[in-house]
């Protein structure tokens, strides 16, 4: 007998024939002897008409309320599933945030959680019941709803089984695991049977919609073993697990493509101490996200220019902090560009292994695709490069570090 935690998306959950559906793979793991517990999310386009309704009702709206609007479709969901579940003979009971209880803090609309208490969910699924619990919410100190941000079922399922101490998380999407690239991309992507939570939180955190990037960390720092399968398709889908478990590591596991990037480049700033902390400073305090960051070398001594990449929701209002900044950063000119690309070539084997950057170089300049900046960590290579090349850049990629054979072992 196993413990395991079971999170279904919006799109697994988008009627109620798909909760019946839902309800039945559920009894399958019940009737296998599993204790289970069932995180949902709420049904596919609801949250956003919900916080749609919110800013129709107040453009400065409070988070508060913000929260206990947006946070009521996981509550309908939660219900309809233990409801769908009762109808087929599985003694089944829904559980709100605040009733499990999911303790976070105060920071509404982008909670933290804090503390899970399990034991009644325990109890419950010792008794042979199937806790049906609503994702993305939990309960503040001072008694109010809050909501984890966008994607944070994911989060909520992962907390759940660490507290739980489940065997295993498996988390239901709208695709059979993860791949070594967008299919939609490069129809050759293969899915992994394996993948790292170092290489998984790389790829979340670099455009993959498959995970959200907090509940791999969660995962990662509690140990919980996830699984990503198909709603809709019964197969195995991909482990996420210790490095320790991967017998033979890939040098390269996989190909992230994001869109969401934009560049500001900075010409001619003065050369000197602190201009560094008067360009970053103020973005920060915009709660602006600054990711590569190149700076030329001042032949003079006197300027230089400097270059970053930050995501392109962000540009305008970046570009406007900065025009207000310049007196103090003492730049000539500010160049913003949103048709950019960052591509990423992501994978626990280049600890071990050399050469993967300059594959990497050298398979675009074959296509002519010009690099514009350059980042990199221990498992992760990334340039910046002109939108307009992103599908031909990953298919390029993908194909000079072999990951069509690479994946299907």
């Amino acid at each position: 007998m196993a413990r395991i935690v079971m999170k279904f998306g919006g799109t697994s959950v988008a009627g109620i024939e798909r909760l019946r559906i839902v309800a039945e793979r559920v009894k399958r793991e019940v009737d296998a002897g599993h204790q289970i517990a069932v995180v949902v999310s709420a049904m596919a386009g609801e949250t956003n008409r919900l916080v749609d309704l919110c800013r129709e009702a107040a453009p400065l709206h409070d988070l508060r309320e913000y929260d206990a609007v947006v946070a009521s479709g996981e509550q309908v969901t939660s219900g309809l599933l233990a409801l769908c579940l009762q109808n087929i003979g599985v003694t089944a009971r829904s559980f709100q945030g605040w009733q499990v209880p999911i303790h976070t803090d105060g920071l509404h609309g982008q909670a933290r959680i804090e503390r899970i208490d399990p034991d009644l969910m325990v109890q419950r699924m010792e008794e042979g019941h199937v806790c049906v619990c609503a994702g993305f919410q939990g309960i503040a100190d001072t008694g109010r709803i809050t909501t984890l941000g966008r994607g944070g079922s994911d989060l909520s399922a992962v907390a759940l089984a660490a507290a739980l101490k489940a065997d295993r998380c498996d988390i239901f999407t709208d695709v059979t695991g993860v791949f070594t690239t967008d299919p939609r991309i490069e129809p050759k992507a293969r899915k992994l049977d394996q993948i790292t939570y170092e290489e998984m939180l790389e790829m979340a955190s670099l455009g993959a919609k498959v995970l959200q990037t907090r509940s791999v960390a969660a995962a990662m720092t509690h140990g919980v073993r996830l699984q990503v399968l198909s709603s809709f398709e019964d197969q195995p889908g991909t482990m996420v697990v210790d490095e320790e478990e991967i017998v033979e590591k890939q040098v390269v596991s996989g190909i992230a493509p994001s869109r969401d990037e934009a560049k500001i480049t900075l010409v001619k700033v003065a050369d000197k101490p602190g201009v560094a902390a008067a360009v970053f400073g103020p973005l920060a305090e915009a709660a602006i996200n600054v990711d590569m960051i190149v700076q030329n070398v001042s032949e003079d001594g006197k300027s230089t220019d400097m270059t970053f990449t930050l995501p392109r929701g962000d540009l305008d209002r970046a570009v406007a902090v900065l025009e207000k900044s310049r007196a103090d950063i003492e730049y000539e000119r500010l160049i913003a560009d949103a048709d950019v690309a960052k591509i990423s070539v992501i994978g626990v084997g280049m600890r071990t292994h050399t050469g993967v950057a300059s594959t990497m170089f050298a398979a675009l300049a074959e296509r002519g695709i010009n690099v514009q900046v350059i980042s990199t960590s221990e498992i992760k290579v990334s340039v910046l490069i002109a939108e307009e090349y992103t599908e031909l850049a990953v298919r390029a990629l993908h194909a000079a570090y072999g990951l069509e054979a690479a994946a299907g072992k």
